[in-house]
């Protein structure tokens, strides 16, 4: 990891992130500080982990802030201004091969595959992959796994297409409308909203053409985790059970706890965002991280030329209590 970028987190101000309580918690007892990367039916079962009173029943309070990018939210946890950092897995291997004391640990995963959803300005029923040759994809920040995944794919296909990385994550979709490039990556419900606005049309996901990869993942300083085992073991328990609810129900009833927490999105379009995710099998039901996956997601960030050295999987990768809360659920 090149210097620069490990200054660049550790001097990013988390002031930049707004926070939100997510509603319903009630329960009285201690607040949980997440920064989330974007906020997205992406991550429909942390939501639903609240509206069902999971996070209540394990005694805190989830109070989120959304970060605009993995870099960002990677600042908030190094800064002490979030307890977790809830981000692509590769924020926090940049700064261990960058060299910190402190070092922030993976501990649970939640989606296995990309989330965004290409969109074209037009209609394209007949779309390839191949007609993305010699065009401009707004496709993410340089060294996220959302670009890097894009770059995977079209290599793979040995498409010739220009990434566009200039634009900030939180004004891709601004700067798509206002013209900047010819398709641009979005996740739900940014994408189908966009596309019910009439302004684009939704041609492909990236996560059924990439295949499975650690995508999202929540992650906090060793500290932090050594110091509060049991929020630890909360967070990713009322988390495991709100994805094993998701998938146990149909997406109109997993919509119907989502409407509070995406203002001025319906329960039809959230719906439509769910099933899209659930037909992509984006979620993991055992949030303990396996080592191909690991090794496949540094795969992606050498194919990219951003990968320094190799960390080893125990290095930065804890499992045996996000194991323990699937076994425990799961046998229940």
């Amino acid at each position: 990891m090149k210097k620069k970028l490990i200054s660049v987190l550790a001097a990013a101000c988390a002031a930049l992130a707004v926070p939100f309580s997510l509603a319903g918690c009630g329960s009285g007892g201690d607040v949980l500080r997440i920064n989330e990367v974007t906020h997205s039916v992406f991550y429909a079962p942390m939501y639903l982990a609240d509206a069902l009173g999971y996070y209540a029943e394990e005694g805190f309070e989830a109070e989120f802030t959304n970060g605009g990018g993995a870099d960002n939210t990677m600042a908030a946890v190094l800064s002490g201004s979030a307890d977790i950092g809830f981000c692509g897995p590769e924020a926090a291997l940049y700064v261990a091969i960058g060299g910190s004391s402190d070092c922030p640990k993976v501990f649970g995963q939640l989606t296995k595959r990309d989330g965004s959803f290409l969109v074209a300005r037009q209609p394209e029923p007949d779309f390839e992959w191949s007609d993305l040759e010699g065009k401009e994809i707004l496709a993410g920040r340089k060294g996220g796994v959302p670009a890097m995944t894009f770059e995977y794919v079209i290599e793979e296909l040995g498409v010739d297409a220009s990434l566009n990385y200039d634009v900030d994550f939180n004004y891709m979709t601004a700067a798509f409308e206002s013209g900047i490039a010819d398709y641009c990556t979005m996740f739900e419900p940014t994408a189908s909203d966009y596309e019910a606005e009439g302004k684009g049309c939704i041609v492909a996901s990236v996560g059924a053409q990439s295949g499975e990869i650690p995508y999202t993942c929540f992650s906090a300083k060793e500290s932090f985790i050594e110091n509060n085992p049991e929020k630890i073991e909360g967070l990713l328990r009322a988390v495991t059970r709100a994805v094993k609810f998701t998938m146990e129900n149909d997406a109109e009833t997993v919509a119907e706890y989502l409407v509070p927490y995406f203002d001025g999105t319906s329960k039809e379009s959230l719906a439509g965002s769910v099933q899209a995710y659930k037909d992509i099998d984006a979620w993991v039901t055992n949030m303990a991280m396996e080592e191909h996956a690991f090794t496949r997601l540094q795969d992606v960030i050498e194919n990219s030329g951003e990968l320094a050295r190799r960390v080893a999987f125990d290095e930065l990768i804890l499992t045996e209590t996000a194991d323990r809360v699937y076994r425990e659920i799961y046998s229940e």
